[in-house]
């Protein structure tokens, strides 16, 4: 059985942590940013976990967990 390929979209976006789940970026964090104060660039700039409901999605894109 050949090797599966990754979704180069996902894995530019997502990592995998060593437990498994993904990690991302959050929204609205690149431009525009002179009227956001500066708590919320800060809380923009921290990775999060993606959503439990969408964590099938993303390991069916990224079937060797992401880069």
């Amino acid at each position: 059985m050949p090797k599966l390929k990754s979704h180069r979209g996902a894995a530019k976006r997502f990592r995998s942590t060593a437990s498994g789940k993904f990690k991302r970026r959050k929204a609205y964090g690149s431009h525009i940013l002179t009227k956001k104060t500066t708590k919320r660039k800060r809380g923009l700039d921290t990775p999060t976990l993606i959503h439990p409901a969408d964590q099938k999605k993303v390991e069916d894109l990224l079937p060797y967990g992401g880069r």
